[in-house]
């Protein structure tokens, strides 16, 4: 049937990736259905309408993609080569001297051509979208307050005009605020003209205010300019909180390179980054979790479908993967309150899961 390695290898990439492919359409379809449905709550706030729904759930379609990928593999792989081995394709490709693990090598090809992929999508398409989806949102819900996410954050109230470089949820002693950083105010007149420029080094919103630190404001006349500074100052405006942080992205959703800005900006400050390392780190190893979910596939595939049936061999597979998953965000949470380096946190589960299915997979006849 197959003249040489080559071949095999296609053909098992191939099975795997239409198996793949096909129960990422049928979990992304639910994942957007129920998104979509989660919004209808939110119609007719503001001018928010159904279109305006729609539009945000699309534009989520990146980023949710990109986090159904790690279990969507794995599913994919148990379907692709179960089908195999169901056709005994599996045994006959033994019988010509291929060993389990060379198959289960040749298995991996398209998963990890995908999972490069999503690493791609998590750089350019995931984030972009995430900014227009809360565009959306921001602009719908917010009436005369204009939100948008060019050149950093910028938003509108009448006339004026805030731009801040970055801005993040914080929380400290059970409180939460919204800060940003580098941030200007820009005020005009009605005709257009230029009446005042802030410049701040941050803005916080806490106890129902926003606080502008580190404040210099020029105020400009017909003929001259008057320049004043303040090491605090109150601002008052119907800038609510609760617009500002939706449109803060959350650490995850940023790109590597921005999340490398935010790490830098809060080091440089004294703060805690952890919050950002962790979700940096998720990126880099997102391959990694890819390819050690879909080893994990490996053992389930081999051996008599009279041991235990095919379903049932789904299920534990299945469950092992959800298990990695939830193990992983335990070990992650624990480096946040022990402080031991993320990249240990992210490296441990995968190492452990590759045991136990090494394990496995030895043992199987």
């Amino acid at each position: 049937m197959f003249r040489r390695p080559g071949r095999i290898d296609a053909y098992l990439a191939r099975s795997v990736l239409l198996a793949t492919l096909a129960t990422w359409a049928v979990l992304l379809g639910f994942d957007l259905l129920t998104a979509m449905v989660n919004e209808l709550d939110e119609v007719g706030e503001g001018g928010y309408t159904l279109s305006h729904a729609f539009l945000y759930t699309l534009y989520t379609l990146p980023r949710r993609a990109y986090e159904l990928f790690p279990t969507t593999a794995l599913i994919g792989t148990v379907l692709g080569l179960g089908g195999l081995a169901a056709r005994s394709e599996l045994t006959a490709m033994r019988a010509v001297g291929l060993s389990r693990l060379r198959i289960g090598l040749g298995a991996l090809g398209s998963s990890g051509l995908l999972a490069l992929l999503m690493v791609v999508n998590a750089e350019t398409a995931a984030p972009a979208g995430e900014q227009q989806a809360q565009l959306v949102v921001n602009s719908a819900k917010a009436g005369d307050v204009v939100m948008a996410r060019v050149s950093g954050l910028w938003a509108r109230e009448g006339n004026l005009f805030l731009n801040a470089r970055d801005g993040q949820r914080r929380e400290a002693d059970g409180e939460s605020w919204t800060e940003l950083q580098g941030v200007r105010l820009y005020e005009f007149d009605d005709g257009g003209r230029l009446l005042s420029l802030a410049q701040a080094q941050s803005a916080e919103h806490r106890d129902g205010q926003w606080r502008l630190k580190d404040v210099r404001r020029s105020r400009f006349g017909e003929r001259s300019v008057e320049v004043e500074t303040h090491a605090s100052q109150a601002w008052t405006t119907a800038l609510g909180d609760e617009v500002v942080s939706s449109a803060v992205a959350r650490p995850r959703y940023l790109s590597s390179a921005e999340l490398q800005r935010n790490i830098s900006y809060l080091e440089r400050n004294g703060l805690d980054a952890k919050a950002f390392e962790n979700a940096y780190w998720a990126r880099w190893f997102y391959p990694l979790n890819v390819v050690v979910l879909c080893l994990s596939a490996l053992p389930f595939a081999f051996g008599s479908l009279r041991s235990g049936g095919f379903g049932k061999r789904l299920f534990i597979a299945i469950v092992i993967g959800i298990a990695y998953l939830l193990a992983q965000r335990l070990v992650v949470s624990l480096s946040d309150v022990y402080r031991f380096d993320a990249r240990l946190a992210y490296l441990l589960p995968p190492l452990g899961l590759l045991a136990v299915c090494w394990g496995l997979f030895a043992r199987r006849e």
